[in-house]
């Protein structure tokens, strides 16, 4: 298979094995090419790309925007704080007029779940969800597994616990299926009132111990905790939260094996990991922000491909 199945990245639930494989592969090439000393190659020298962000992001943003460059592609970068949203326009008003630019791709993250879905319904670019609310944050999960592919030789057969606040994250449901899509068994480790209702239908384990979930994993991708969509508390203090579910040295050097730590960041450092933790070798966070710019280069490649041009 040389092409994706789907026109758009939405969800790591609307993709197969095959087509995850294949990102991967690409991936593995325009990594050759962002560590060469001529970084920049001409594929997407003829499309124009929107990175539409209607909530703040500094890393995802970032990585977006130096693949797209990588690629030759012409960037149009748009902030909702400083645009007329503010002042009242519709998603759709926005997205139509940034359009009439003769955008050929929108890279896109909202608060609302389900916002790429609905705009792929209505407009002919080709949308690439960039994180929407709780729901899904695909290219991260694929840099994820990428990573721990990278590291591990393969996903497939590998225990993975994920930690934290899975109730507002979207790491967690993107690479919960983008793990199990590729054959890894996948827990998830954190306060029961951070664990979603439905997150048993989901066909993980569900662990409250993390010296356990640590004991039984090959990896580990400590979350953060997400205040800023936190409307009540979920737990008593940050204090109480990381000695429970928060993983230090002394922690990880007690295991009898050597188990792979991940973040998808920011961290808070102290908090969900230490930072002699973030620092070790068995930390792979590093690693995670550089093949993120290769995973978004593959994506963004693969789905060139998939735009429907208007015949001029």
């Amino acid at each position: 298979m040389n092409e994706l199945s789907v026109k758009h990245l939405l969800g790591i639930k609307y993709i197969t094995e095959a087509d995850i494989q294949l990102i991967f592969k690409t991936a593995d090439h325009f990594k050759e090419v962002i560590n060469r000393s001529i970084k920049k190659v001409p594929s997407l020298r003829d499309i124009t790309i929107s990175n539409l962000f209607f909530e703040s992001s500094t890393r995802t943003r970032l990585s977006f925007e130096l693949a797209e460059k990588r690629l030759s592609a012409d960037v149009i970068n748009f902030s909702a704080s400083a645009s007329s949203v503010n002042k009242g326009e519709t998603l759709i008003d926005t997205v139509n007029n940034i359009l009439s630019m003769k955008v050929d791709m929108v890279v896109m993250r909202h608060p609302n779940p389900g916002a790429g879905v609905f705009l792929s319904k209505h407009i002919k670019a080709c949308i690439i969800n960039a994180g929407d609310g709780t729901h899904e944050h695909p290219t991260q999960a694929l840099l994820d597994c990428y990573s721990i592919r990278e590291r591990l030789g393969d996903v497939a057969g590998k225990n993975v616990v994920i930690v934290g606040d899975i109730l507002h994250s979207r790491v967690a449901l993107s690479n919960i299926f983008a793990l199990q899509k590729l054959g890894a068994t996948v827990k998830v480790c954190g306060p029961k009132t951070l664990l979603p209702k439905y997150i048993g239908n989901l066909g993980v384990g569900i662990e409250t111990n993390l010296r356990k979930a640590l004991q039984w994993c090959d990896v580990a991708n400590m979350l953060r905790v997400q205040n800023e969509r936190m409307d009540i508390s979920y737990f008593p203090s940050t204090r109480e939260y990381t000695q429970q579910f928060g993983l230090n040295k002394a922690m990880l050097d007690s295991l009898d094996k050597e188990i792979v730590v991940m973040h998808p960041g920011p961290i808070n450092r102290g908090v969900e990991i230490t930072s002699d933790v973030a620092d070790s070798k068995q930390a792979i966070i590093l690693e995670q922000v550089q093949n993120g710019v290769a995973i978004r280069m593959a994506v963004l490649y693969l789905l060139a491909s998939k735009i429907e041009r208007d015949e001029d």
